[in-house]
């Protein structure tokens, strides 16, 4: 079966907007702001960067949550010191670059590795930068994440809103979140839907709720016991 495309509309001409599932791919305030505040605060990075570090990702978007980790990445200095930062994104429905590329335009501080990827990226499959190694794995993540060979140190897990994609937040998936996730490991999101955190606690996650981002009073973070 062929694999399926994003479907988007636009709202103000540039937020995208999943026709699929009618949820925005990032907030409407400051996507760049909250995905700092979600993914890589609520993991505890950069400060738990070091050589080999590895992200993975329910819900690849706009690629928005893998520029900011990369430039913050190259920013605390680990890209001359830890090599490449690896990062490994599960995704039903791909963007089309040049989709990305117009939604990205609203970031303009991460113009410079918005240009760099979007060079080298094909819109599926893997790429390689000096500082960044990155793999897309394209499907539904039910069927493609228990294959997966890898553990990561962070997941972010950022699947549209669980009211309206309920698939990617079910208990059986935060099972395997929880299963390719390296001892101390950790993993945050937007959401604190009470079914989502309690998945992630009988998956074997210590889980929290933290101050959310914006409009939205809550979000998770979960860690992994060592």
């Amino acid at each position: 079966m062929a694999h399926q495309k994003a479907e988007l509309t636009w709202r103000e001409g540039r937020v995208p907007v999943s026709s699929r599932f009618d949820d925005p791919y990032f907030s409407l305030q400051d996507g760049l702001e909250e995905t700092r505040h979600v993914f890589l605060t609520g993991n505890d990075l950069p400060a738990r960067y070091r050589e080999g570090f590895h992200i993975a990702e329910l819900g690849f978007g706009t690629g928005l949550n893998l520029l900011a980790a990369w430039a913050a990445w190259e920013q605390a200095g680990q890209a001359g010191q830890a090599g490449p930062l690896r990062f490994t994104s599960f995704e039903a429905y791909p963007m089309e670059p040049a989709d990305m590329a117009r939604a990205l335009n609203a970031f303009p501080a991460l113009a410079p590795w918005v240009e760099r990827f979007l060079a080298v990226w094909a819109g599926t499959g893997a790429c390689t930068l000096d500082t960044l190694q990155f793999q897309m794995i394209q499907g539904d993540a039910r069927q493609t994440l228990p294959d997966w060979q890898g553990r990561a140190d962070a997941w972010f897990l950022d699947g549209f809103a669980p009211a309206k994609n309920p698939e990617l937040w079910a208990p059986e998936l935060m099972a395997e979140v929880a299963r390719h996730t390296a001892p101390g490991g950790s993993a945050a999101t937007y959401t604190a839907a009470g079914f989502v955190r309690r998945g992630l606690e009988a998956a074997g996650l210590s889980v929290e709720r933290a101050p959310g981002y914006g409009r939205k009073r809550h979000m998770t973070r979960a860690r992994m016991p060592q």
